[in-house]
């Protein structure tokens, strides 16, 4: 009989601030976190070493925790033949991006909950993804395959080690390869990559292939730029078809805005009901530029509303941004988030509530598990016009349905939230808001942003070191590549909608130090650790292909070439497109997997617009001048301020950069030659071109 969780003592995760971690703090596995002391066990006692790896929203782990790692029989196996370690992947990516290699390597697939079987010495010999306790769905019994793995290790030990010395050989390989060195940097592998993205992209609903639906981030910010660049409307249309059917359907969180995982149907309607805070800050910079380029309201209300969501449910009170909500609550994945037809009725009213049920595509029948995932069949104006209701009056009443079912839904048991602050993702979301307050002159978004950047460059940074995480006052594990580049980014998205020159400072410090630790000097591009900041991993690994996230290496890149516009720097420069170069034969056999790297290839080639404001950032006129500014598409750009009183960079694109006759003014450059500064808007805009 197993015994509550609640009576049992804690095991050695009690002391970790990860959420997930914590969450397995009172399982009878005698768990360790990654660390010393378990390795070291593992080596004294000669045992293999049980490795799990999963994250706090992850649903299968939640399923495998209460299936395997709360039951006594499994954990007893557990404790007698292995060394247990658990670790949360949004902490230690470099072990997933490992271990993941293998898995994959081993079975052609992974995910997670990841299951691995380590030698002492950390080599893999074993895994998996999700087992269950006893033989089903086809796969093998976690009871079972421990007791296979105790037997092999006893009486199979050779052969376990010759398997592992092969797996870490290949690992060690995949790690250590460089890109074909063939392949050269032209505008044509940007045009190339968005052919092939006509070659899979679904007409009827929207995105790029079958499901499960992932939001496609990287190639709407690619299609967007190459329609700016050639005006090709087909590239238009699938952006905005995409945008369309992702944010109308069950995908978008219709009540309380935000985006959840992913969409495992082909209509974004049924999601994985997790909520990243990597997807909502990538995809609400997706919808800003698309606002930019089109105008569309529609775009700034999702873009607004997913940003409102996380200021209301994923913000510290110090100003950093939280990582995850759970897809499950009370043991149900998505309960939090879906309506029968009767609740709508009751918080709604029978009048208001059918109208919603209508608005919303709910039935009395359901249409998941008998119950609804809210989303919206037709067009708001469509929908009007087949009411004949006018267009804003419906808008306003959708916008007070809204308000009461949101805050109906807050007596519900809310999904666990995974408050620990991870700086590449808070990276992500201090560009979120940085840019959005920029284009929708949003001061509430830039201040967001503002305190996030000061929190992390406070608390977040020990002894010049960037750390990974943080929470309840601890910041923990050196930060990876991705911590650094994002990080770096955002600082500069900052600077650009703050004016204050601290941000794009402390962006150019960061680089440095990114490029220090991190950058492999023979191939031009950047290992995923450092070698004096991370020891305790088998192999240094490269992330060059766009994930959930885009790749390190590509936001790098990015990064060093808008540094090197600011700052008329040929080093930057040429160390930006180095990293361009040593996947310029990726970017042309395989763009899917590239499509932020071809973004910064897209920059490189240019031309970039230098834009210098001089003036008071008081000023109206300013104000108005920023408001254009932010308002157009102008995908290869930067941004410099030139403010009396304040010390600005001896560059080149700040000299001589004055307000005209006391009033403020705009100088657009390209390549450090600038036109006659402007001072109205009217002018500002025939200079911007529109979106061109």
């Amino acid at each position: 009989m197993n015994t509550a969780p609640s009576q049992r003592p804690a095991n050695r995760l009690a002391g970790e601030t990860s959420p997930y971690l914590l969450q397995h703090a009172h399982n009878p596995v005698d768990w360790y976190p990654w660390g010393e002391e378990a390795l070291a066990r593992a080596r004294a006692e000669d045992k293999p070493i049980f490795l799990s790896i999963g994250y706090s929203a992850c649903h299968w782990c939640h399923v495998m925790e209460r299936e395997s790692f709360e039951d006594e029989d499994v954990a007893a196996l557990l404790n007698r033949d292995f060394v247990s370690i658990k670790v949360d992947r949004e902490e230690r990516p470099d072990l997933d991006h490992i271990y993941m290699t293998a898995v994959q390597m081993l079975t052609g697939s992974g995910g997670w909950p990841m299951t691995v079987f380590l030698a002492p010495d950390q080599r893999p010999f074993f895994g998996g993804t999700y087992f269950p306790p006893d033989n089903r769905y086809g796969r093998i019994g976690f009871k079972v395959l421990l007791e296979r793995v105790a037997t092999l290790w006893a009486d199979k030990r050779a052969d376990i080690m010759k398997s592992a010395e092969e797996i870490v050989r290949a690992i060690s390989a995949h790690a250590a390869a460089r890109p074909p060195a063939q392949g050269s940097l032209h505008g044509k592998l940007v045009a190339q990559a968005a052919d092939q993205l006509k070659q899979t992209f679904d007409a009827r609903w929207g995105g790029f292939g079958d499901a499960p639906k992932f939001p496609p981030n990287g190639a709407l910010h690619l299609l967007m730029r190459e329609f700016a660049r050639g005006g090709e409307e087909p590239l238009l249309s699938m952006v905005r078809h995409t945008l369309d059917h992702m944010a109308r359907g069950g995908m978008y969180d219709q009540v309380g805005g935000g985006f959840h995982r992913y969409a495992v149907d082909e209509k974004w309607l049924v999601p994985h009901f997790e909520k990243m805070l990597y997807d909502n800050a990538q995809l609400s910079m997706v919808y800003t530029e698309a606002w930019q380029l089109t105008h569309d309201p529609f775009y700034r209300e999702i873009a607004r509303e997913t940003l409102d969501y996380v200021l209301r449910d994923m913000t510290h009170a110090q100003g950093p941004f939280f990582s995850s909500e759970d897809a499950d609550s009370e043991g149900e994945e998505g309960r939090f988030y879906v309506w029968s037809h009767d609740a709508l009725l009751e918080v709604l009213g029978e009048e208001d509530g059918n109208r919603a049920a209508a608005f919303w595509g709910a039935t009395a029948e359901g249409n998941f598990e008998g119950v609804n995932i809210l989303h919206v069949p037709l067009p708001t104006d469509t929908f009007a016009k087949q009411e004949g209701t006018p267009p804003d009056r419906l808008r306003d009443q959708i916008a007070r349905w809204k308000e009461r079912l949101l805050e109906a839904r807050a007596t519900r048991v809310r999904p666990a939230l995974d408050d620990k602050v991870i700086a590449a993702w808070n990276g992500l979301m201090i560009s979120a808001f940085a840019r959005a307050g920029l284009a929708f002159g949003e001061p509430r978004y830039v201040e967001a942003a503002r305190r996030a950047a000061h929190f992390i460059l406070s608390d977040m940074v020990r002894d010049d070191v960037l750390h990974r995480t943080w929470r309840g006052g601890t910041a923990k594990h050196p930060g990876y590549l991705d911590d650094y580049a994002f990080l770096a980014q955002g600082l500069l998205d900052l600077y650009e909608a703050d004016t204050h020159p601290q941000w794009l400072e402390a962006a150019r410090a960061w680089t440095d130090r990114m490029q220090r630790e991190f950058r492999d000097d023979a191939a031009g591009n950047f290992f995923y650790t450092s070698d004096t900041l991370h020891r305790d991993v088998l192999v240094r690994s490269k992330a060059s292909y766009d994930g959930a996230e885009p790749s390190g290496n590509s936001v790098a890149a990015h990064v060093l070439l808008r540094l090197a516009a600011l700052t008329d720097s040929e080093t930057l420069r040429r160390e930006g497109e180095a990293v361009l170069q040593a996947h310029a034969a990726h970017m042309e056999r395989m763009p899917h997997g590239l499509f932020n790297m071809l973004a910064a290839l897209d920059f490189l080639i240019g031309p970039v617009r230098e834009l210098v404001f001089a003036g008071d950032p008081k000023d109206e006129s300013w104000r108005a001048l920023s408001r254009e500014v932010g308002a157009t598409y102008i995908p290869n750009r930067v941004i410099a301020y030139a403010v009396p009183g304040v010390d600005t960079p001896d560059h080149a694109i700040w000299k001589g950069k004055t307000p005209v006759d006391g009033k403020s003014a705009v100088y657009v450059c390209e390549n450090q030659t600038c036109r006659a500064p402007v001072t109205s808007v009217e002018a500002l805009r025939a200079e911007l071109g529109g979106n061109q």
